[in-house]
């Protein structure tokens, strides 16, 4: 019989320190509000995880470690069963978390002054992967009309010729998008065209909502060497924390020429704690993450709900649990909205300039957190804006 979990429990993350909480201040200049901006959960990680932590902390020696072959065993099986794509464990190299391991991608696939494409509004540290080593960052902006994200695919092609890789964000983060197959098969068509690395941040894809199925790029036919993929435990679980992912690169060649990227900081991933929570997770996390997405689909929905009389309007969301929410028909800045929401509200949320130009007029809501808090939240949120001027919708 399976286990049922409770996500609506309470948990008090205050002098943690945590980001997220006791941050607050340090960020919005308020010590008490309702903090729905950093993308973790307020849920328990799952009680197997939670179990093998435990057994591994009882046997009290917390030495140099190494990634046991179950590991990587688990993390193909999970990959086969969760997102139907067969990957050879000898693909797999394990990584201090994605953004590291972008930046070394980065380095390791290009040389200073090439061009990186990336497509806002988007998570930033995509951004500066490129910016920090030197790299020439490419915009190719995403595409929005009522709410729905598309690629410029014809902006793509005319920026491919001049980039040496492209970002991928899939899902995408912040504004929800789930690419199709066919889409994913677009892009790389385009990659094929002009010689072009497609470095896919998949971070998000094991949260994804009904009927809406994630494509992993590399699992595409034609993919080949074209594609590598960044993964991690880390949102899926609500473990950002241990500070661990993954990439799957098709070739030895690759990598080692990621593996020859962190060795010049002598990277090690050999965190006793972070193998152990990944190989319990992958094993023995499925019925957990089902409930999870269950839980925020409701939350999602009631959401919804409640902003569909307002003015703010919401992209479809088809992944993540972030919730990306356009504020523009009022016609203020960034700052006044955001400051509105801090101090009328109660109510921290991420700027949508965080992502980009295309953000601007946006703010993000992280609703990973129990229902109650969150609802109460964006009824605040909706009786603050509720007494402010509509302009012409954008």
């Amino acid at each position: 019989m399976s286990q049922t979990f409770d996500f609506d429990r309470v948990i008090d993350r205050h002098n943690t320190d945590c980001e997220k909480y006791d941050g607050r201040e340090r960020l919005f200049g308020h010590p008490d509000l309702t903090p729905l901006w950093v993308a973790d959960m307020d849920f328990a990680a799952p009680p197997p995880v939670l179990a093998a932590l435990q057994q591994r902390l009882d046997h009290g020696v917390l030495g140099y470690s190494q990634a046991s072959d179950n590991l990587f065993q688990t993390i193909t099986n999970w990959c086969q069963q969760r997102l139907n794509w067969s990957l050879a464990g000898q693909h797999l190299l394990l990584c201090p978390g994605v953004v590291p391991s972008l930046y070394a991608c980065v380095q390791a696939f290009s040389q200073p002054g090439d061009g990186i494409i990336v497509q806002p509004p988007v998570y930033p540290l995509l951004f500066t992967a490129a910016t920090t080593n030197d790299r020439k960052l490419l915009l190719n902006p995403l595409l929005e009309h009522d709410g729905h994200y598309q690629m410029d695919f014809d902006g793509l092609e005319q920026l491919a010729p001049h980039a040496k890789m492209l970002l991928l964000c899939s899902p995408h983060n912040p504004v929800g998008r789930v690419w199709t197959a066919a889409e994913l098969q677009r892009l790389l068509a385009i990659a094929e065209r002009h010689d072009l690395l497609i470095v896919s941040d998949e971070i998000h894809a094991d949260l994804v909502f009904a009927p809406h199925q994630h494509t992993v790029m590399a699992s595409l036919p034609d993919a080949g060497q074209r594609v590598i993929t960044a993964m991690a435990p880390s949102k899926t679980f609500n473990i950002p924390g241990l500070g661990l992912s993954w990439l799957a690169l098709p070739s030895a060649s690759q990598r080692d020429a990621v593996n020859a990227a962190f060795a010049k900081l002598h990277i090690s991933m050999s965190n006793p704690i972070s193998l152990v929570a990944t190989e319990a997770a992958y094993g023995h996390g499925h019925d957990w993450l089902t409930q999870l997405m269950a839980y925020l689909a409701q939350t999602r929905d009631e959401v919804l709900a409640l902003l569909a009389p307002t003015p703010i309007r919401v992209s479809e969301l088809q992944a993540t649990y972030l919730l990306w929410l356009d504020f523009r028909a009022f016609g203020l800045s960034e700052a006044d909205m955001m400051q509105r929401l801090i101090h009328q509200a109660n109510v921290g949320l991420s700027a949508g300039s965080w992502f980009g130009e295309a953000g601007h007029g946006f703010l993000r809501l992280n609703m990973a957190a129990p229902r109650a808090l969150v609802l109460a939240a964006v009824e605040r949120i909706i009786s603050t804006t509720a007494t402010l001027n509509i302009r012409t919708a954008p």
